[in-house]
């Protein structure tokens, strides 16, 4: 996520399901007010060291982390009490009592994370080749999918994807080939709310031309 250093004045990022493990890059994003990073490998909350410099970051989704831990509350507090600003964390609101208890029972981060010598953030598809070559059957990636997909539309306040709507993908596509196709999807719905009406109409005609090209070979094919 290191473009994010070259973004100081994106608002919303969603990054959920990425294998993201750290949160540096993200300290020079000023106007950020939006941030999604459910269900990544950020393994503690020190990372939260990176967010707290973020005057106007008013939503921030990190359930699904290993950082989240098996105390809940713990959790929650501790988020609240480093970045009291938000308004709504992992897609619940928070109350004012809330503020009051993170006082108490959350952990104050004062440092940024000690990095080990070798990333433990690799990413979800990395760690499944080196596990081995088992499979998942089609129709379960399919639903997955689908899933990451309406989940990110949900987080960007979109419509959900149908599944009649929702392209299916080959038996011989890998795990990996059907994450790297959503999260290049979520990326192009992100970037485009960067653009301004010149852009989107550049967007617009490249979209237009692509379809007509495929329109073009499927007539051809039959």
């Amino acid at each position: 996520i290191s473009i994010c250093r070259d973004l100081p004045n994106i608002e919303v990022i969603t990054f959920s399901v990425n294998g993201i493990s750290d949160l540096e890059p993200l300290h020079q994003c000023q106007n950020l007010s939006e941030l999604y990073l459910r269900r990544n490998n950020i393994r503690s909350l020190d990372e939260l060291f990176y967010l707290k410099t973020l005057p106007r970051l008013r939503v921030l989704w990190l359930a699904e982390n290993p950082c989240c831990g098996p105390d809940p509350h713990r959790y929650r507090m501790t988020v609240l009490r480093n970045l009291p600003s938000l308004q709504k964390l992992d897609n619940q609101a928070v109350t004012e009592e809330e503020l009051s208890q993170a006082l108490v029972d959350g952990v104050e981060i004062t440092a940024p994370p000690a990095r080990s010598s070798v990333e433990d953030g690799w990413s979800e598809c990395t760690a499944s080749s080196a596990a081995g070559s088992s499979t998942e059957p089609d129709s379960e990636l399919l639903s997955c999918s689908l899933e990451e997909t309406n989940k990110t539309q949900e987080e960007l306040d979109m419509k959900p994807v149908p599944r009649d709507k929702y392209c299916s993908f080959s038996p011989q596509e890998s795990d990996c080939s059907h994450k790297k196709r959503s999260n290049v999807l979520n990326a192009i719905l992100l970037l485009m709310k960067e653009l301004d009406a010149e852009g989107l109409e550049i967007i617009q005609q490249t979209v237009t031309r692509r379809l007509q090209a495929f329109q073009k070979k499927e007539l051809q094919e039959e």
